[in-house]
């Protein structure tokens, strides 16, 4: 079989086009041709780029914006000009300039739809995108999400539970630097460390994790990594609140620092509040890195599927800094709890969310398609 992936941005930054690349490297690297297209950020130049034997990127210089949505109108030719040579293309949803590019492509074969959350706060956006999602979900000959619980609770996918299905989000190992954990770890000598980590962001909740230090006794200390357009905001609060010596903004993680801080800490907070936060990945390195984690209950989302409640940590109502405080206090102050919590998290990750987990899952339903669907 060959596969297109089609979807959001290069360079890799987001969820969304995380997936897409990790499966397109994933099934590249046991000799399954597969390719991907996307539109670029960052002004970034575009172009063909080869991966390997078996994969390669085409990346279309993005021209555009209409309704906070980035347009690259090429995408249109290219996919018309390449659609022919796949047997399954795998989209992915919410990005209405590859849903465009699908539609107007011609393209007679299979379609996988991976929807990885539904259009939430951009309501002028879904106005005038509604049709042709619409149209893209009935066409579809399969729709994956990324947990069970998403697909079966999203208002636009609840006619076409015959054709759902999911796939776990999977990650490679995470490797941390052991000096780099050292030097983390004398920085906060004596602090029992929770880390977060994200954009700095509305839907995120950093303000209920702050919020939560008050609660919480000086021998802890809250680390949030990623940037935002809410730094200054969360900074206030900070020093409103007098917490500058318990809660750090660390400011933009690179890649390779995030595996030592959740190596470093304690336990992972995810504290996010909307149903925008649908899978939450940085839980998926907080599992590989053995940690348990507290999360929120956010309705209709995955969240809490991802982390299962007293299993690889707790989970607490939403904009709650008292529960946060309360469930993070109970996991470390057990080691006989914390170590089970722990066990439980990294267990999580190697039963389901490995990248060969998400790569075999994504086999079973290509190979399900093609032989048993037809357009």
């Amino acid at each position: 079989m060959k596969i297109l992936q089609v979807g959001k941005f290069y360079p890799i930054r987001g969820g969304v086009e995380k997936v897409m690349y990790d499966l397109t490297l994933g099934l590249s690297q046991r000799g399954i041709p597969c390719d991907m297209l996307c539109a670029t950020t960052e002004d970034h130049s575009g172009g063909t780029i080869a991966l390997n034997t078996f994969a390669k990127l085409f990346v279309i210089p993005t021209k555009l914006s209409l309704a906070a949505t980035k347009l690259a109108p090429e995408m249109i030719s290219r996919l018309r000009k390449i659609a022919k040579d796949y047997d399954i293309v795998h989209i992915h949803h919410p990005d209405p300039m590859a849903s465009l590019a699908l539609f107007l492509s011609g393209y007679k074969g299979k379609v996988v739809l991976h929807w990885h959350s539904d259009i939430l706060k951009q309501k002028t956006l879904l106005k005038l995108y509604s049709p042709l999602q619409s149209w893209l979900i009935k066409r579809a000959n399969m729709i994956v999400g990324t947990t069970p619980v998403y697909v079966e609770q999203s208002p636009f996918l609840k006619n076409y539970q015959n054709k759902i299905d999911y796939i776990p989000i999977g990650i490679p190992p995470v490797y941390a630097n052991s000096e780099n954990v050292k030097l983390i770890k004398e920085r906060y000598a004596g602090k029992k460390i929770v880390f977060s980590l994200g954009r700095l962001v509305e839907y995120k909740g950093f303000e209920y994790l702050i919020k939560a230090a008050n609660y919480l006794s000086d021998e802890y200390v809250v680390l949030i990594g990623g940037k935002g357009p809410l730094h200054d905001a969360l900074n206030l609060l900070i020093d409103e609140h007098s917490l500058e010596g318990k809660v750090k903004l660390l400011g933009f993680l690179a890649d390779e620092e995030v595996p030592d801080y959740f190596a470093a800490a304690d336990l992972f907070v995810m504290s996010s509040i909307l149903k925008t936060e649908a899978f939450g990945i940085v839980q998926l390195e907080a599992m590989a890195s053995a940690k348990p984690i507290v999360s929120t209950t956010i309705p209709s989302s995955g969240v809490s599927w991802v982390n299962q409640n007293k299993i690889s940590g707790l989970t607490v109502p939403i904009e709650d800094a008292s529960a946060i405080a309360k469930a993070i206090q109970l996991i470390l102050a057990n080691d006989e709890y914390y170590e089970k919590l722990s066990r439980g998290s990294l267990n999580r990750y190697q039963s389901y969310f490995t990248l060969d987990n998400m790569v075999d899952k994504s086999l079973q339903i290509y190979n399900q398609i093609l032989s048993n669907y037809k357009v």
